[in-house]
């Protein structure tokens, strides 16, 4: 369980730039997979947030940790309050969120549940306040246009009763289909972090008020909080085969690209034993009884040397322990020098457990692993992590496209022709691929769809309704990454169909007709000899495109025509080649 801090006040955030030619290099050698997400919190930013954009190129999404659900007692309502500014008052909130999206990550915001005991369960129970609710984190969301919502109601699980489960579980279930439809309706995502759930066919079943399988369909991230094992006694913070069993239940009932595994950047140290008689203000929290303390990983080493300790990675567990004796000194309640020696055995995971976690995502194709916080793991974790991410990296793609035409006229078809293949020029053959449609107003949409073929090539013809960029793109995989061809421009004008006499009998009125295409009613036609000079009034298409020019009788001899299309908004000026009649 995540622990909540009191405010820490920092009058600044380093947001100079961040040394990241590692990273450079890193990537044009070969592009790790960004496999991991994690928490960045309101306190210590100016530890935390570089720590994060130092590895963007290992993290696609930042959670960070902003936001409390609470409820006003004053407005009877359910709000949810903003903790970074009150840390961060020197600070605006718009600074970090600049240098995370300049970063390229997404960001999805994550909400506590800071209401009292029972009292989330209970608005989620009723409809109003259920929507209360929603429309809360809804209003968050739009505040700094986030591309989404992490929910992180631990108290479910921690502060509620075991015995509420079963009557929270639906409504549970209820309050997430709700939110999830509003965020889809604005296209944004939907995270959910909860501790561990296992098969409920099992005897140990987990915290199951989360309800995965109901919450599967409506949820686009699950974060597993796979830490915090260890409480009461000494032992493993999150043993590496009980995080593999939540993860295969996990993976059982959504896809595995919505499952996150949780890494803990924190160990916990517990009392076993104490000689002596401890100094009175340290008596209740240096005892077997007490709870464990935390420490972080970065911090791990140091601790142990200190005491000089021998950290032992535990293979069956995926971690780093250490035992130690420390002494306290102080006074009794009376005022008397007393001494007391408490032996201490900590438990933590170092950049091994970091690779062999990385290593499941690897395994069941997760969506990735969820870190609590990025910045506190020790350097060579992070190391570890984009080892691993390099190796399971996607393939990268490049593709070509060449146009037959870049100017047409409407009705008439282009072909498409271009080549998909890895860096290393190797087809990619049976890959689905789309064409897109850029349009001036910056409405995109899908125009066809195709395959490549053994070559890795494709070659399509295609009807453009109006001018368009194009661009042929290709979706994300585990095994390859996402790819898009340049764009190309094709400008497409109005297509004029004559339909006039060949000849006509001298001093016998005659008409020359047609049609528009596209066809739309109200385009004004004009009528003009070679040389330009107007014929009678403008006439306007009918609803059909159709348009007829009535002619006066003309004397004999051979005349010469033009029509002209006014343009407008979507469509330019057209004029048509000359025509000829015969006046006979």
């Amino acid at each position: 369980m995540k622990r909540r801090y009191s405010l820490r006040i920092f009058l600044a955030i380093l947001l100079v730039a961040i040394p990241l030619a590692h990273v450079e290099v890193a990537r044009a050698e070969n592009p790790p997979r960004k496999i991991l997400t994690g928490w960045l919190p309101y306190y210590s930013m100016k530890t935390y947030l570089p720590a994060v954009l130092a590895n963007a190129d290992l993290i696609k999404e930042i959670m960070p940790f902003w936001y409390t659900l609470r409820y006003d007692s004053k407005t009877k309502r359910p709000v949810v309050v903003d903790v970074y500014k009150t840390a961060n008052p020197s600070v605006p909130i718009a600074t970090p969120l600049t240098a995370l999206r300049n970063a390229g990550m997404t960001i999805i915001p994550t909400i506590t549940d800071g209401t009292d005991k029972m009292m989330l369960a209970n608005l989620i129970s009723k409809p109003v306040s259920r929507k209360q609710v929603v429309d809360a984190i809804m209003a968050t969301v739009a505040s700094q246009n986030y591309d989404g919502i992490d929910l992180d109601f631990e108290g479910f699980a921690f502060i509620d009763s075991p015995s509420t489960w079963k009557a929270t579980a639906p409504n549970w279930v209820l309050f997430i289909k709700e939110l999830s439809a509003a965020l889809r309706a604005q296209n944004k995502l939907l995270s959910v972090t909860t501790p561990y759930v296992f098969n409920p066919a099992e005897k140990q079943k987990g915290y199951f008020v989360y309800a995965w399988a109901d919450i599967a369909p409506f949820i686009d991230r699950l974060r597993i909080m796979t830490y915090d094992y260890s409480t009461s006694r000494p032992g493993p913070i999150g043993p590496i085969a009980w995080t593999e069993k939540t993860v295969k239940y996990a993976i059982s009932i959504m896809p595995a690209s919505k499952v996150y595994l949780g890494l803990p950047g924190y160990g916990k140290d517990w009392v076993t034993k104490v000689e002596g008689i401890c100094p009175a203000n340290l008596a209740k929290v240096i005892s077997p009884s007490a709870k464990a303390g935390t420490f972080l990983m970065r911090d791990a080493a140091n601790i142990a040397a200190t005491y000089g300790a021998v950290p032992i990675y535990d293979e069956k567990f995926g971690e780093v322990s250490f035992s130690y004796k420390r002494e306290y000194t102080g006074q009794t309640s009376s005022g008397l020098s007393t001494t007391c020696t408490a032996s201490r055995t900590a438990w933590h995971q170092n950049a091994q457990s970091f690779s062999e976690r990385a290593k499941l995502v690897a395994k069941h194709q997760l969506g990735g692993a969820a870190q609590w916080v990025i910045g506190q793991e020790e350097p060579l974790a992070m190391v570890a992590i984009r080892e691993v991410a390099r190796s399971i990296a996607p393939a990268q793609l490049q593709s070509t496209l060449a146009s037959s035409k870049t100017e047409i006229s409407y009705g008439n078809p282009i072909t498409l022709s271009g080549k998909i293949t890895l860096k290393d020029n190797s087809p990619v053959p049976s890959l689905p691929f789309s064409v897109e449609g850029t349009y001036p107003d910056g409405s995109v949409r899908v125009l066809t769809t195709g395959v490549t073929a053994v070559d890795g090539g494709y070659s399509l013809a295609i009807l453009i309704g109006k001018s368009v960029a194009i661009r042929v793109v290709t979706e994300a995989s585990w095994e390859r990454s996402a790819s898009a061809t340049p764009p190309i421009t094709v400008k497409v004008s109005r297509n004029l169909i004559i339909d006039p006499p060949t000849s006509v009998r001298a001093g016998t009125a005659f008409t020359i007709s047609g049609v528009v295409l596209p066809r739309t009613a109200g385009a004004t036609l004009t009528l003009s000899t070679a040389s330009g000079k107007a014929i009678g009034a403008a006439v306007i298409t009918d609803d059909q495109g159709a348009f007829t020019f009535a002619i006066p009788a003309q004397a004999r001899g051979i005349n010469a025509y033009q029509i002209g299309i006014a343009g407008d908004d979507q469509w330019p000026l057209l004029k048509s080649e000359t025509f000829s009649i015969i006046i006979r």
